[in-house]
């Protein structure tokens, strides 16, 4: 498979002979304190995956990350749970590429975004962290930003400290919202894996959120 063949196939989705799977990393807190946090939805939404395809997560300590492999559709993946703590994701990313031999752009990240409204999708193959210190780590460490990410809207409190809204859980209102939005995920996914990245992005980045979904067609006033 020469450069342009190679080229064509990551931007399809087809597997090259290159790299022969895809590393998908949610993002989040370990242990059972934060499992719930709108923080974790990353966590939240890789687990989502490993169900749906009956994969089993294995603590690697060699990664400093939980672990699991399986194949979705025609591709065969690694979902991994970094147990770094936010702030140091990279470390277990880095330590997983190098391990599998996957290059960044066959590395999909997913993790929660303050600044995208509840329930909200955004796929994009590269770009700067935003301030998610997550994600900074991962480009500190890969040493480039042109990194497949996912974010999933948590929304931004009206209120009180950011801090302590993302290490909170999502309430009553809100669950219902993520738990559909996992779903939406796991579509956005499936569709990357089969159809490419710049398909599923031109598929769901325009997609209304779960809770405008529900909003009504026509809000006149009385």
């Amino acid at each position: 498979m020469n450069r342009l063949q190679q080229l064509k196939a990551r931007l399809i989705g087809r597997p090259s002979s290159v790299a022969p799977l895809y590393l998908i990393v949610g993002l989040g807190n370990p242990g059972p304190k934060y499992a719930r946090n709108r923080h974790n939805v990353g966590f939240q939404s890789v687990d989502r995956l490993a169900e749906s395809i009956g994969v089993k997560f294995a603590e690697k300590k060699r990664f400093k990350a939980l672990v699991g492999e399986g194949q979705i559709g025609a591709q065969r993946v690694v979902l991994a749970k970094p147990l770094t703590f936010m702030n140091d994701s990279g470390h277990a990313v880095r330590a997983i590429s190098h391990w599998y031999k996957t290059p960044p752009e066959r590395i999909l990240i997913i993790y929660d975004d303050l600044d995208l409204p509840l329930g909200k999708t955004r796929l994009r193959p590269e770009g700067k962290s935003g301030g998610h210190n997550g994600l900074n780590s991962i480009i500190r460490e890969m040493g480039t930003s042109d990194i497949p990410r996912l974010r999933i809207g948590i929304g931004r409190p009206a209120q009180g400290d950011p801090i302590d809204y993302v290490l909170d859980d999502f309430n009553r209102d809100q669950e219902p919202v993520i738990l559909e939005t996992l779903g939406v995920v796991e579509s956005i996914v499936r569709c990357l894996l089969e159809q490419g990245i710049l398909r599923a992005m031109d598929a769901f980045n325009g997609a209304p959120s779960p809770v405008a979904a529900r909003a009504p067609a026509n809000n006149k006033e009385i």
